[in-house]
Parts: C-alpha cells; sequence; structure tokens
C-alpha cells in the first residue's frame, strides 16, 4: 500500500511540476509552432491536451481516495481544481475533497471545495449536490437562516425529496415544528412509500407530533 500511494503522490508531482514549467499559454504556443496547424485545429489540439491531463488528475485522485488521506486528497483536488477549472473532473474532484475534508472534520476546506463547485461548474446536478452539502454544514453549525437560503435556489426535481427532508431538519433544529412538518410531508410526497427514507421521515414527523 505505502508504494501504491508514493507512486500515486510522485505522478501528481510529476504532473505538478509540469503545469508550474509550461503553463497553459505555452502549450498553445508550442502546439502550433511544432505542428504549424491553424489556430482551431490548435485549440482542439489545446483542449484535448487539458482533457487528458485532467483525466490522469483524476485516475490518481480516485486512487489516492480509496487508500486514504485527505491531505493527498486535498492537494490532488486542487491541482484538477486550479489547473483544469472548466473540466468536469475538476468538479467531481471537488466533492471528493470536499467529503474527505468532512470526514477528518476539516470543514473549512469542505466548506471551501463545495463553494468552489457552486461558481465554477457547468452541471447543475453537482451545484445542487453541493447546495445539499453546504447547507447540512451550515445546520451543523446553527446557522439555519444561511442554510435555508441554499435550498431555495433552483434545482432538479429529482433532488426534491432530498431538499424538502434537508429543510425539515433545519427547521425540527431551529424549533420551527410546523415547518418542518410541512417540509418533511412535501420530502414524503417525492418518494416511494416502500423507500426506506420514507419511513424514517415519517418517524421524525411523529417525533414532532409528540
Amino acid at each position: 500500500m505505502a508504494t501504491y500511494d508514493l507512486e500515486e503522490q510522485e505522478k501528481i508531482d510529476s504532473l505538478k511540476s509540469w503545469w508550474e514549467v509550461y503553463g497553459t499559454t505555452v502549450i498553445i504556443i508550442l502546439a502550433i509552432f511544432i505542428t504549424g496547424i491553424s489556430g482551431s485545429k490548435a485549440w482542439k489540439y489545446y483542449q484535448k491536451q487539458q482533457s487528458d491531463q485532467a483525466v490522469e488528475l483524476f485516475i490518481s485522485l480516485q486512487g489516492i481516495s480509496e487508500a486514504g488521506g485527505a491531505k493527498k486528497i486535498k492537494d490532488a483536488a486542487t491541482l484538477l481544481m486550479d489547473g483544469f477549472p472548466d473540466n468536469g473532473y475538476a468538479s467531481r474532484a471537488a466533492l471528493i475533497s470536499a467529503r474527505a475534508s468532512i470526514d477528518v472534520k476539516d470543514i473549512k476546506n469542505a466548506k471551501k471545495a463545495l463553494q468552489w463547485i457552486l461558481i465554477n461548474s457547468k452541471e447543475p446536478e453537482l451545484r445542487d449536490i453541493a447546495h445539499l452539502r453546504l447547507a447540512g454544514l451550515l445546520l451543523d453549525e446553527k446557522k439555519h437562516d444561511e442554510a435555508l437560503k441554499l435550498l431555495e435556489n433552483e434545482h432538479s426535481e429529482f433532488f426534491d425529496s432530498l431538499y424538502g427532508d434537508l429543510e425539515g431538519d433545519i427547521y425540527a433544529d431551529k424549533g420551527d415544528a410546523s415547518m418542518a412538518i410541512s417540509a418533511y410531508k412535501i420530502a414524503m410526497s417525492k418518494i416511494d412509500k416502500k423507500e426506506t427514507r420514507y419511513k424514517i421521515i415519517q418517524m421524525k414527523i411523529d417525533a414532532l407530533n409528540k
């Protein structure tokens, strides 16, 4: 396992050094100068290079994530987020980093990674997840109004029950049983009665009605 970690770290260090030395501008210039191809083809070449490098970094990140180590995960994710912010892998790396940070109680970095997704990700579903997780962290900090504000953002219907469930948790923690029950009922209306989560939400309502 130690050898595996070392190999993955060496990959990241090598890619990091390469990025610092060459930079994105130099890549474009070299592509045009060496191949002598047109500007549009050079741009496509550049984009492919960016994508390939992002994929390699993400694969390394997955390996590190499986092996554990929040610091290594954070470093690998940061390379993707800083070097390839427009690539979908960067947002996924940020989610992985946030999860790892939460596991080790590094809430500051977790929030930073989730906020990065909200600013940079072009994928609505990833932003929906980031809103949920960030709102959950704010709930833990008793920042109820900030958490509720995040849940007001437009989101996919797929996440309706999760948003409603978390909204109910926030109101319940805030001491507003009526609003909590209302949110829980909306969440329940979005899922099948046979689902375990349906029963869990019903238990929350029952507890508030006592």
